[in-house]
């Protein structure tokens, strides 16, 4: 009887989930079978769930049920607080499996490059959300010294990061926040937040949904300028075409014409404002220079030569992510990503034998989290398709004992599937004393004794 497909998925995120779960709902699942082992850096699995999800987004956060789900069946092991390639290399992964699907993710802020970007109280997005969210590898600490504050981008994560940035720290307390990023936040003291985007209206990269939270809070004052509601034939196109930038717009429309309120704390969303300059004295962030934009008929925009400086102590950048390089895969500098046909890992224009990419390391960082569904489809088909064909390599040692075995020699702490609920659990009941749900625990040593490992 022929043995089951040996899988490896090099994170443990919705993508690398989707992967899984592909793989067993495909034929193959029936006959010869699958094995799945699931390898991640950290010792919790959901990767962007657990650590990319702003606290205040529990709707989001309910996709870990299905997550959930996927991973109790029998067919799949997890290997939490395992390093790619730190703890186990390519070649070690082509000797346990038939196939190694990457799934890894981005993690990492986009660089912009203007002038001052270096300046003490110039941020990344992606730190601060790692910071907010406990991640392990951060520091505990954020400084919030800052009263007025810009963020540059007009997607999601500009909207979370805004929003945290508004609220106070006990609209925030009945999440998952851990205690030292709810005392951090208790010392924020912005009262002004601006969100700068060099287009318009038609063009903002907000879902409608998380737009119209950002009105929710009883604190936060969502302020349009009227003359930031613009569009050309592109934008109007743009409207026709795409129900939600049409949502989107017509949330806009009514912030800008409604009058202003007395809530505590100003949230400005500027549109049509290109930043040029972080303006800096003494090494530390005074002020931000924008040019003003203007529609030129197709949708895009074109400099007036018009420049503002706004009066603001701290920056943060939320202009997309970018993915880690991974050691002994093929690499596009320009996009962040792995080069790939359909799923298939190419180098100099060859697959690269029983290796795959799946979500954002392959497509880049856009979408939203169902978005990599698809992405896990396709390239799960191709897997399939070259086992059928076989095109995929044999590994020396098959036998899933094997894995656990190297791991034992190696000295590498693992977290296990097992391992997760107990965490789960002990993350549940730090809360229940305060009647939340849960709350997260911060420190990888913690998090490792807590499951076990």
């Amino acid at each position: 009887m022929p043995r089951p497909l040996r899988i490896a998925i090099v994170g443990a995120g919705p993508a690398g989930i989707y992967a899984a779960d592909a793989l067993l709902k495909s034929p193959a699942a029936t006959e010869p079978g699958v094995s799945i082992d699931l390898f991640e850096r950290m010792p919790a699995p959901f990767g962007l769930i657990r650590y990319g999800v702003a606290p205040d987004h529990p709707r989001i956060k309910g996709i870990v049920t299905a997550l959930h789900q996927v991973l109790d069946k029998p067919q799949i092991r997890l290997f939490g607080n395992v390093d790619y390639p730190g703890d186990i290399t390519l070649d070690e992964l082509h000797s346990f499996y038939d196939a190694v699907i990457f799934s890894t993710g981005a993690t990492a802020d986009r660089a912009l490059t203007i002038p001052g970007i270096e300046l003490d109280g110039s941020y990344g997005a992606a730190d601060f959300v790692s910071w907010y969210d406990g991640h392990p590898d951060v520091p505990r600490t954020w400084p919030l010294e800052a009263e007025k504050v810009a963020v540059l981008g007009v997607g999601n994560v500009a909207l979370d990061v805004a929003r945290v940035l508004a609220k106070t720290a006990d609209e925030l307390l009945p999440t998952e926040i851990p205690p030292n990023v709810h005392e951090g936040l208790k010392a924020n003291r912005a009262r002004e937040i601006h969100v700068f985007g060099r287009r318009g209206p038609a063009q903002a990269k907000f879902s409608p949904m998380e737009l119209r939270e950002l009105d929710h809070s009883p604190t936060i004052e969502v302020i349009v300028d009227p003359e930031d509601i613009d569009y050309d034939e592109g934008s109007i196109a743009t409207r026709r075409a795409n129900k939600q930038a049409d949502m989107v717009a017509k949330t806009l429309e009514n912030w800008a014409i409604r009058d202003t309120g007395d809530r505590p704390h100003k949230l400005f969303l500027h549109f049509f404002e290109s930043p040029t300059e972080i303006l800096g004295e003494d090494g530390r962030v005074v002020g931000l220079r924008t040019e003003r934009t203007r529609l030129d008929g197709s949708g895009n925009v074109e400099g007036t030569g018009e420049f503002h400086d706004w009066d603001v102590q701290g920056v943060y950048r939320a202009v997309g992510y970018l993915s880690d390089e991974l050691p002994k895969l093929p690499w596009d500098v320009a996009s962040g990503t792995v080069p790939d046909e359909a799923g298939r890992v190419m180098a100099a224009g060859e697959h690269l034998a029983s290796t795959y990419v799946t979500g954002w390391i392959r497509r880049g960082p856009v979408g939203l989290i169902g978005h990599t569904k698809g992405d896990a489809n396709e390239t799960v088909a191709s897997l399939l398709d070259d086992a059928a064909g076989g095109r995929l390599r044999t590994p020396s040692a098959p036998d899933p004992e094997a894995v656990d075995a190297f791991l034992a020699e190696r000295g590498v702490r693992h977290t296990t599937w097992e391992g997760w609920y107990r965490l789960d659990e002990a993350e549940k009941a730090l809360g229940r004393p305060e009647g939340r749900e849960r709350v997260k625990i911060v420190e990888r040593e913690d998090m490792l004794r807590a499951s076990g490992a």
